[in-house]
């Protein structure tokens, strides 16, 4: 199954580039992991937080659902 990619363009310093492609670096291959690492360490930053958060709250969902009604009441 093929999967699906996009084109992206961006620039880069040409000594970097240069460097780079001397020391023969395949660039598109080096982008995608780092990507590829980048995406995986925010996912894993943002279920930590969100694990903290539910740890912090300890609400059971009726508390929350009851909780709203009351607001919607006082307004």
């Amino acid at each position: 199954m093929k999967s699906e990619t996009e084109v992206l363009s961006i620039r880069v310093r040409k000594n970097l580039k240069d460097e780079a492609d001397k020391l023969g670096v395949d660039l598109k291959a080096a982008l995608e992991e780092l990507l590829e690492e980048l995406v995986a360490e925010r996912k894993a930053r943002a279920q930590k937080v969100a694990k903290e958060l539910h740890n912090l709250m300890d609400v059971k969902p009726e508390e929350w659902v009851n909780d709203i009604r009351t607001t919607r009441h006082e307004m």
